[in-house]
């Protein structure tokens, strides 16, 4: 059976080396803010043209959050920012009904809260109650927002881009798994280098917030998007990303001997749509089986719960998923004929 993609049109193929080009000059602007984290910029790129939300996690300082401020200047978007704390109420994300008098009668109008805006800061999120962090869960899965029955949609697009603090640290909640699950990346911020640190000391001022001018408008990001779920997605590519999620779940793989839970249907989808939008940032119309090894880390990692001994050994989700990549190969084996024949039988 042949599994060659289909050949694109001309169009297709200058479309998208078009928004290829165009995508190096969104992440050249970053990479002039952001020093010495390529991956983790084009990572986001990547998040971000396949339609997911993203939750970035490091230590404080080590520019999670003006990451985050970068792109939305760069794509201007409208934005809004929430700083996640202990108080934090539901209702300060979502929004409040409040009672006004209009035309002689007193009712209750909603007002939209910060989640009506097309990219939200979720700034130190895991420092907010689990009811508070499960307040986004319509919001993050539906774009919509419910409140006293009355449904509001979101403008579009609609990204939430959150930070966090390791969990080791105190005043730190753990998120939800039903809200861990909707977010396609989970990107780890790690230090820089000491090249990169002396270029940071000789170019910035404590306090001040570099300048960074818009590359490209909302229309243009949400063609792009689009663009992007038309890239090709081979049948061999799909069967690829089944085998490997389903590989993530216990007795399915050597890898998952440490898992507890493994990855959802979300996890498939995400994994398919990420894929496309990184074969898009390299300008081809089609998917292939590198692109998934290249996002499958960041897909996986969060959605992997190990069990206790795994973790008390020091193995972390982000080395099952390591693991699983290393282990499910891109094409699926069939089984030796002799094996096949006493199956049948």
């Amino acid at each position: 059976m042949d599994n060659t993609p289909s050949a694109p049109t001309q169009l297709e193929e200058l479309a998208a080396k078009n928004a290829s080009q165009r995508l190096a000059i969104l992440r050249e602007a970053i990479a002039s803010v952001i020093f010495g984290q390529e991956e983790l910029i084009d990572l986001t790129i990547t998040g971000i043209l396949a339609g997911g939300h993203l939750l970035l996690e490091g230590l404080p300082g080590l520019g999670k959050t003006e990451l985050v401020k970068s792109f939305a200047k760069a794509l201007r978007l409208e934005t809004k920012r929430v700083q996640f704390t202990p108080d934090l109420l539901p209702g300060d994300i979502t929004g409040n009904p409040v009672l006004q008098e209009l035309g002689g009668e007193r009712r209750f109008v909603f007002q939209p809260g910060p989640v009506f805006t097309n990219l939200l800061l979720a700034d130190e999120i895991n420092r907010a109650s689990p009811k508070t962090q499960s307040s986004l869960l319509e919001a993050m899965q539906e774009r919509r927002v419910t409140v006293m029955g009355q449904t509001h949609v979101l403008p579009e697009p609609f990204f939430v881009l959150a930070t966090q603090n390791p969990i080791e640290l105190e005043g730190t909640y753990p998120l939800p798994e039903a809200q861990v699950d909707r977010f396609l990346f989970k990107l780890e911020v790690t230090r820089v280098t000491t090249e990169v640190l002396q270029r940071i000391v000789l170019q910035r001022r404590l306090g001040e917030e570099p300048s960074l001018n818009p590359v490209m408008s909302r229309d243009d990001l949400l063609e792009f998007i689009m663009l992007t779920r038309k890239v090709f997605l081979p049948p061999v590519v799909a069967d690829y990303i089944a085998r490997l999620v389903n590989a993530s779940h216990t007795g399915q793989s050597r890898a998952a001997q440490a898992v507890k839970f493994g990855a959802s249907p979300r996890a498939a989808i995400g994994l398919a749509a990420a894929a496309r939008a990184r074969a898009l940032l390299q300008g081809r119309t089609y998917a292939s089986a590198e692109d998934v090894k290249a996002v499958a880390k960041p897909v996986l990692r969060h959605r992997l719960i190990l069990h206790y001994q795994a973790r008390i050994e020091g193995l972390s989700s982000g080395d099952v998923a390591g693991q699983l990549i290393e282990e499910v190969p891109v094409e699926a084996k069939p089984l030796p004929r002799t094996l096949a024949t006493a199956k049948v039988n």
